[in-house]
């Protein structure tokens, strides 16, 4: 019987129930409408890079998704500059940013040594230095429970935020196939990567945000920040025996961060501005009653987890006395198996971490990864 553990980065979990694969979108789309049919729950795993089970493990069947291929759309409403792309959705994340590097596509360069598959991209609008998969998705290829048809969906309609998505809110279904859009260089041996947007990377690189470097030099510097973080799967590495960040950062109220420590890290969110509300003369006249301005939305901002977990007495390398997880040495966002670690310990931890950051500073993180069959 298949392990989870075998199936995942954390490397724990039980037994599935049974395990079946599917290596193509005809073959996954199939394998899905199966289940659904079978009317028991059934879990979908690609790379298990952000997907944590309980010990007791899954009870029906898992599905794995194992697609793989990329391929040119011609698209006559795209510039001469710019690529559409297919990506099924078993293929390896980092294999896709690895390949446009090498074409001299750019857009998806900052997202190098993600873990995990194209098809799971979309769900959590995958985010990193700067670059998020909403900058470049065009549409997905989906598989829809509720219909049980295969329709494409525009990303604007996905309502892809800070790991977020509609599918991810719930909208059940599978991703069969994703299309993004990257700039293209052809004439150019050493081609340029998209505006850098984030200071660690700028710092990393010896430039100034808003710089280009070759496409080539930024993957590079990324694999090296993420590998000095744990964040860069690593069998001799213990550090990267996780779920990458198991805690997003919060989003709060400008006025719930100003009761923060002066220090605590925070960033801007940006929001939509409420439409104006304008009445006509000509309506006015015609006996409309004036329109009263929307009140605007209070200004959120973005909290640093990290430093909120530092800063509440769970330091880099933390772990409970006998427990097989701890904190990464190298990034306290991270819990990681240090090699015999069980569902529960990986769950005591989390829950561990949520009530010294919520003690501390009256603020409750949110896990990333799916969990199954583990409570915080």
């Amino acid at each position: 019987m298949t392990s989870l553990a075998e199936l995942t980065t954390m490397r724990v979990g039980g037994p599935a129930d049974r395990v079946l694969v599917a290596r193509s979108a005809e073959e996954l789309r199939d394998r899905a409408l199966e289940l659904w049919s079978e009317d028991e729950p059934w879990l979908l795993i690609g790379g298990g890079s952000n997907t944590v089970v309980c010990d007791e493990g899954f009870p029906g069947p898992v599905l794995l998704v194992r697609s793989e291929g990329i391929d040119r759309v011609d698209d006559e409403s795209l510039p001469a500059d710019r690529v559409r792309l297919r990506v099924q959705a078993g293929h390896d994340w980092d294999a896709l940013v690895a390949a446009c590097v090498e074409r001299g596509w750019s857009g998806i360069e900052a997202l190098s040594g993600i873990p995990g598959l194209a098809g799971a991209a979309p769900v959590q609008n995958i985010g990193a230095y700067g670059q998020e998969l909403s900058d470049v998705l065009h549409s997905i290829e989906f598989l829809d429970a509720e219909l049980g048809e295969t329709i494409r969906i525009p990303a604007a309609e996905l309502e892809l935020g800070y790991r977020s998505s509609a599918l991810k809110a719930g909208r059940e279904g599978v991703v069969l196939s994703i299309d993004i859009v990257l700039d293209e260089h052809p004439e150019r041996e050493n081609p340029p990567s998209q505006p850098i947007a984030y200071g660690q990377l700028a710092d990393a690189l010896g430039v100034t945000i808003g710089a280009r470097v070759s496409l080539r030099e930024l993957r590079r510097a990324v694999l090296r920040l993420r590998a000095s973080k744990g964040m860069v799967l690593d069998e001799a590495d213990h550090d990267s025996w996780s779920a990458g960040s198991f805690f997003t950062n919060p989003i709060v109220s400008e006025r719930f961060a100003r009761e923060l420590p002066a220090a605590a890290p925070r960033y801007p969110v940006a929001g939509e501005e409420p439409a104006a509300q304008v009445t006509t003369f000509e309506e006015l006249a015609a006996g409309v009653p004036l329109r009263v301005p929307a009140a605007p939305e209070p200004r959120r901002v973005k909290l640093s987890a990290a430093w909120l977990i530092e800063r509440s007495g769970v330091s880099r390398g933390f772990r409970l006395p006998g427990s097989g997880a701890a904190i990464s040495s190298k990034h306290t966002l991270a819990i990681t198996n240090r090699g015999a670690a069980t569902a529960d310990d990986v769950g005591e931890l989390a829950r561990y971490v949520v009530q010294r950051v919520q003690s501390e500073f009256g603020v409750l993180l949110q896990p990333e990864p799916n969990l199954y069959g583990i409570e915080l």
